[in-house]
Formats: C-alpha cells, structure tokens, sequence
C-alpha cells in the first residue's frame, strides 16, 4: 500500500509591507510546497537535528491536538533509548505517545480501557520489534553500554553512516502510519 503524501504548505502573512519581487521568488523557491511521506518527514526532522522520538512526534503533528513547540518538548527527553540511557528506542517511544494522544484515556481507569490501551501499546512494540529485532535502543545499535555519557555525538555524515537510526525512525513511521490506517482514531 503507498504511503500517504503529506502536503506541507507555508504562506507568508501579508504584513502590509511589500515584499521584493526577487525575495518573493527566492522565499517561493525554499519554501513552496513540500510533499512527504511520514517516514520521510521524520528522517527529515531527525537530519535535521530533532532526536528520535521528537522525530516520530513531529511527523505526526498535523493529526495531534498539541502545538508542535510543547510536542517537540514533550518528545526531548526520550531520544538516545530516554536520554541516551539507551533503553526503549525512542522512535518506539514517539509512536506511543503519540497513541497515547490519538487513543488514550484521561481518566482513572482499571479496567477493559486501560487494558484495551496497553494491548494497542503492545502491538506497536511487536510491529516494530517483528521488524528489527528489539525496541531496545542499545540493542537496535549493537551496544555493549547499559547507560551511554548524556553529551550527544556530532551528526556527521560519518554519524549518519554508522548509525541506523534514520531508517529505524522511518520504519517506525511507517509502522504507525499502517495503524492509525487500520485503528481510525475517534
């Protein structure tokens, strides 16, 4: 099935001042129209600086009932595995809390809500472990470092070569694109 094209426009409010013709079009020409795929929009956010998790979030933006400002905030803390602790990948981390936004409960719950959440939880760990073998971020790496030094390391394009990141976050889009297609949100 062909992954749905996101469509990313961005006008330019009319100020009231006139825009030169030669910035109008350089200002067409950087920023027109975009159109991506959810998976190509989060490898985008993640080339772009964003952490894993922020990536996945991000992607989905446009269906979430958040601004993308407190997203990207909410998503900080859980790239590296949480942190760089190197535990729950944090594109796995993004997909759920992005579920947690489009299918989640906000009230106390004990019982065939909550458990009916975690079992959605569950299958898009299973999905995405299917696919790579863990959602482990140390695993899904090759670690042998149970919590890693929190500085980040230099996105080079030698980082980008030794890491699998990229498609892991894209597989994980992917991965909660084909759900959201199968479980409509309400």
């Amino acid at each position: 099935m062909p992954a749905e094209r996101l469509t990313v426009t961005i006008t330019i409010m009319n100020t009231g001042k006139a825009i030169p013709a030669d910035m109008m079009a350089a200002t067409t020409d950087i920023l027109g129209e975009c159109d991506m795929t959810r998976r190509e929009a989060a490898m985008d956010y993640f080339r772009k600086g964003y952490n894993c998790s922020q990536s996945i979030v991000l992607a989905f933006e446009d269906m979430l009932p958040v601004e993308k400002n407190k997203l990207s905030r909410m998503a900080s803390s859980f790239g590296g595995g949480m942190g760089r602790l190197r535990e729950v990948c944090g594109s796995v981390s993004g997909m759920f809390m992005i579920a947690g936004l489009l299918y989640g409960y906000d009230e106390p719950e004990s019982g065939e809500v909550k458990a009916a959440h975690y079992a959605r939880i569950q299958e898009l760990a299973h999905r995405f472990e299917e696919k790579h073998g863990s959602i482990v971020c140390r695993e899904l790496l090759g670690l042998s470092v149970r919590h890693d030094e929190p500085v980040p390391e230099e996105r080079t394009n030698e980082y980008y070569k030794k890491r699998p990141c990229p498609e892991l976050i894209g597989d994980a889009a992917e991965i909660f694109e084909e759900f959201i297609k199968e479980n409509p949100a309400k």
